[in-house]
């Protein structure tokens, strides 16, 4: 039984991975979504971007996961990408899904030049806190009214400095074994630092023809996409 340790990006908690469970719960998996510190749920506990590593890997510990498949989405491919190498040999595989990844000494906003300044004013702004996007930023991403609706609703105000703290690698990210998956909505090639580490015989790209919240968008494709990565047919 592979088991699938889920965690959303930005301003979601485990909450935005409703739809997409019971597809694996099908299959016969494990199905652990995480809120990290900071959101959701957990508003009222601070936190860093180290703080979101080790909700990963207390989790997995905790519950005496193997054969872990984790999942980021967006930010947090951030801090799934760190835990992945702490937790050694319970690891199977990680899944970024439309995320950054971590690179040794990087930041979430110093891996997205074109939007650090902006996002750091909205973070100074807003007493240290991301907040959320307007409808009007989710355009042409696939959402229904209702999806888009869903996420604007659920969404909370994401803590700055898991955002703009560097990430800490001990080693490189091209000997894990990975899948990427690129919503095409949300740009038609993932980003030089991805392509890099997909030339890599240990990394593989999948493409969704969606948007960049496709646990809203396309959930039961997201699914079976999960799926596919450890080889588990989704018609089971």
């Amino acid at each position: 039984m592979t088991q699938f340790v889920l965690v959303a990006g930005a301003w979601l908690g485990s909450w935005a991975w409703r739809d997409v469970e019971p597809g694996l719960r099908a299959a016969g998996h494990g199905v652990h979504p995480l809120t990290l510190s900071g959101l959701a749920e957990k508003q009222e506990a601070a936190a860093g971007q180290q703080t979101h590593v080790q909700d990963i890997v207390d989790a997995v510990e905790r519950l005496d996961l193997r054969d872990v498949v984790l999942v980021g989405h967006s930010y947090a491919g951030i801090p799934v990408g760190q835990a992945a190498e702490q937790i050694g040999d319970r690891l199977a595989r990680v899944v970024f899904v439309d995320s950054n990844v971590p690179a040794d000494g990087e930041s979430f906003v110093s891996g997205w030049p074109e939007g650090r300044a902006g996002v750091e004013a909205a973070i100074a702004a807003n007493g240290g806190f991301w907040p959320p996007p307007a409808a009007a930023d989710c355009a042409d991403q696939g959402l229904t009214e209702k999806q888009l609706a869903r996420f604007l609703d659920g969404s909370t105000p994401h803590p700055g400095a898991t955002l703009t703290e560097p990430a800490v690698l001990a080693r490189p990210l091209g000997p894990l074994p990975a899948t990427y998956v690129k919503c095409l909505l949300d740009g038609p090639e993932p980003s030089p630092e991805v392509t890099e580490l997909l030339a890599g015989a240990r990394w593989r790209l999948v493409t969704m023809d969606t948007g960049h919240w496709p646990m809203f968008s396309q959930p039961a494709e997201l699914a079976r996409v999960l799926l596919h990565t450890v080889g588990t047919d989704a018609r089971r």
